[in-house]
């Protein structure tokens, strides 16, 4: 067989249901061969997270330099990156890359904690954001990149046409942070029109991982050969499947169910 080759940049979930660990399920859930460099390592379960270790970026470099050089990869995607010193590492390393990129943001938690320093932010609009594809925050991410303050449906089409004139090729802005769009998200390409994607929403607390799951599932989708929105269509449908089938287990917030395709 000669699979499709996905490679994920991120960090480590000793819980098994975000991070590498989602990302690496969900290709292969979507039968993509999955590739990892890892930026973080995280002590963490579905109550939360009690410690975070950083990798040397040299060590991430050395990652991804080491699976570019010998590994086909078709699409790839970056999760946590932490500090400004790893997302300068990821940017220089996957610029060479002429494949689909998709940056997901990891800036700011759902609930609105920010999880890097402002330095950090920086570095991301400067280096990372000009080699996306597909750019995919949450409600304050958004916010953050763009500027705009997001309080309904309007403001999130208003904060991604601002992202698309800063440079950003393709944004989706997922909705969940508002009550109101729960389910929504809203997907804007450079050169074309807006629209409001939507899925049915889901009553279970067992969410944790679905912003690294949606952003895998469009990476795999990308490295199988589809077009940008049909992947991002594809990707929502997968994750709704896998909240439907969400894991309640530990005694916290469970993960989604990566291999709900095989039930």
């Amino acid at each position: 067989m000669l699979p499709a080759i996905a490679l994920t940049i991120g960090g480590s979930d000793s819980g098994g249901g975000a991070g590498i660990q989602a990302d690496l399920k969900t290709f292969t859930a979507l039968q993509v061969h999955g590739c990892s460099a890892l930026t973080c390592i995280t002590a963490q379960n579905t109550c939360g997270v009690s410690r975070v270790d950083a990798l040397p970026p040299e060590a991430l470099t050395a990652q991804i330099e080491a699976v570019a050089s010998d590994l086909p990869v078709a699409a790839l995607k970056t999760g946590m990156l932490l500090n400004r010193a790893l997302i300068e590492a990821s940017a220089a390393a996957i610029a060479p890359l002429a494949v689909p990129r998709l940056i997901d943001p990891v800036m700011v938690s759902r609930a609105g904690a920010v999880l890097l320093q402002p330095e950090a932010i920086e570095a991301y609009g400067r280096c990372l954001l000009p080699l996306a594809e597909l750019l995919t925050p949450n409600i304050h991410e958004a916010r953050l990149l763009s500027g705009v303050e997001i309080a309904g449906a309007g403001d999130v089409e208003r904060a991604a046409a601002r992202l698309v004139e800063r440079g950003v090729a393709a944004v989706l802005i997922k909705g969940g942070g508002l009550a109101e769009l729960r389910g929504s998200d809203y997907l804007l390409m450079a050169g074309a029109g807006g629209e409001w994607l939507d899925t049915p929403v889901v009553e279970t607390p067992h969410t944790h991982g679905s912003g690294c799951t949606l952003g895998a599932a469009i990476t795999a989708w990308r490295a199988r050969g589809l077009g940008l929105p049909e992947a991002v269509r594809q990707a929502k449908g997968y994750v709704n499947g896998a909240i439907n089938h969400a894991l309640a287990i530990g005694n916290g917030q469970g993960p989604l169910c990566h291999w709900h395709p095989w039930l």
